[in-house]
Order: structure tokens, then C-alpha cells, then sequence
């Protein structure tokens, strides 16, 4: 028996399965959002009786500096932002925050491209000094990166995000209802394919100056997740065309594929990614050739 014989789905499972395929990609979503080195870091600090919540940008443009902020307790609260190249012996440069309209705030120069800069701030309050992030939390490292033009940006973060739409639905369909099972899993393939192999490189070119740094040539976190779920939608794409008849291998091929999908998604974003040498810039070697993969 073959996908086509496989009795078709009851449109109430049909829209169940959807749901769940939907609620499973809203969470991945999520969850990317949350997670890894580039989003702001959350915490907060109490002064006075008062908790006061801050975000701390960890990836920027290197286009122009960029002014990092907490809220602002009182006018008797004076502070400084403490940054050095990361990861050097660098002193640590020293700003005087000042007022953003309710915050406290000052700039961290620009970088170039795959860059980085670890910075934490200071607070000088009348109830005793501040460190922000706690010293158990440590300093923040921000990454900067190139601008990547919206039309090929938002192509790729639709294309990645759909595709995990629809394998999750091509897994569901495996287990609980395997019609229509082939097109999800085809589709699933284009999406990955295009927006995972041919615009992922071009937003890693615009953003660090290399169009790929997973394997075989570096160690690039994000591009060998999006190779490796390549290859698994691959396999099950390849089995479903070998095995026409055999439905229980077919199923297990998709729902195998759909999981290491979900697997891979649990990986932080944008971990193991470029970083620029700062001992090679020193050393007059151009910043576009000191860019170094997998760190």
C-alpha cells in the first residue's frame, strides 16, 4: 500500500494536526527568541526598595555605536560602562553613563564585523555600588555584525521558520494520519533548501563576510544545523521515493526527520558563530581575512 491508498484524513484531525504543528513552531519560535548569545540579556537590581528590570543588548550593527541603558533610580545614581575587545588582555575602557531621557546610558564603539566587546556597568548609589550583571552572572558579550538588506532577510527567516511549520506537520501526518505525507515532506525540503542554503549563506555573507563556515570549512553552529537538517529531510525525501509500497518505513523516515528537526531547534541560536581575532587585526591583517569560525 502507498501514500496515495492511505485513507484520507478526517478534517478534524486534519485541523488538530495543524494546530499542534503551528503551537510546536510558535515554541521553537520562542524559544530561538529567548535563547542564545545574540538576544539581550535580562536581569534586574533592587535599590531602595524599588526592583528596576533591564535589557542588555548582546548583538549590534557595525555600522555605528551602540548605546547600552538601564533604568534610571534616581538624579543621585552616577555610574560607568566598563568594555575591552573580547576576548583580549585589554584594559577595560572606561564611560560615564548619562541621562537617556529615564535611563542611564553611554555607547560602545563600533566593530567591525564579527567583532566583539565585553562590557558590564557600575552604579554608585547612596546605598553602596552596583554591578550590572551581578558578579556571578559576569560581563556581557555583544558581537557586531554587517546590515543584511531586508529582502533577503525576512525571504530567509520566513522560508526557516515555515520549514519547521511544515516538517513538525509532515512528522504529525506520519504518526497519525500519512496522507498527503509526501508533498509535506517535499515541501519541507524546497524550504530548507532555499531558505536555509542558498539565503542563509548570503545573510551570513552580509553579516561576516563569509558565505559559509560550517563543515567542512569551519565550525559555524548555525550553519551546520541548518546542514544537518538539510540532509535528514534529504533521507526521508530520498526513502520516500525508494519505497513506494513498504508505508511503515516511509512513516518512520519522516517522523525521524521531523525529530532531529525539533532537535536541532533546541540548540541555541547563533552559538559557535564567527569571531573576529583581534591579535590578527593588531598584526595589520585585514579585518574581512581575521574573522575566525566555531567560537
Amino acid at each position: 500500500m502507498n501514500d496515495q491508498a492511505v485513507q484520507r484524513t478526517p478534517w478534524w484531525l486534519g485541523v488538530t494536526l495543524w494546530v499542534v504543528a503551528v503551537v510546536l513552531m510558535l515554541t521553537a519560535a520562542v524559544y530561538q527568541r529567548l535563547t542564545g548569545p545574540t538576544y539581550r540579556l535580562r536581569g534586574e537590581f533592587t535599590l531602595a526598595g524599588e526592583t528596576y528590570r533591564y535589557r542588555l543588548v548582546r548583538s549590534a550593527y557595525s555600522t555605528a555605536d551602540t548605546l547600552v541603558t538601564i533604568p534610571t533610580p534616581s538624579t543621585e545614581v552616577i555610574g560607568n560602562l566598563h568594555y575591552k575587545r573580547y576576548p583580549t588582555d585589554d584594559d577595560f575602557t572606561v564611560l560615564p553613563l548619562e541621562v537617556h531621557g529615564e535611563h542611564l546610558g553611554a555607547s560602545l564603539p563600533a566593530q567591525p564585523p564579527a567583532g566583539k566587546l565585553e562590557y558590564y556597568l557600575t552604579l554608585d548609589t547612596p546605598a553602596g555600588s552596583l554591578t550590572i550583571p551581578d558578579n556571578e552572572s559576569g560581563s556581557v558579550i555583544i558581537r557586531f555584525k554587517g546590515p543584511t538588506p531586508l529582502y533577503v532577510l525576512l525571504p530567509h527567516v520566513f522560508m526557516m521558520f515555515f520549514a519547521v511549520l511544515i516538517g513538525m506537520r509532515a512528522g504529525l501526518a506520519a504518526l497519525f494520519a500519512p496522507a498527503g505525507v509526501d508533498k509535506l515532506s517535499w515541501i519541507t525540503l524546497v524550504l530548507v533548501t532555499v531558505g536555509g542554503l542558498f539565503l542563509g549563506p548570503i545573510v551570513q555573507k552580509t553579516a561576516f563576510g563569509e558565505y559559509w563556515t560550517g563543515f567542512p570549512f569551519g565550525f559555524d553552529l548555525t550553519d551546520n544545523k541548518t546542514l544537518i537538517m538539510w540532509l535528514v529531510w534529504v533521507v526521508a525525501c530520498a526513502v520516500l521515493l525508494k519505497y513506494k509500497t513498504r508505508l511503515y518505513v516511509r512513516r518512520a523516515a519522516v517522523v525521524g526527520a521531523a525529530v532531529v528537526m525539533v532537535i536541532v531547534y533546541l540548540i541555541p541560536h547563533s552559538l559557535r558563530g564567527s569571531q573576529l581575532d583581534y591579535s590578527q587585526l593588531d598584526e595589520g591583517v585585514p579585518a574581512t581575512e581575521a574573522i575566525e569560525s566555531g567560537r
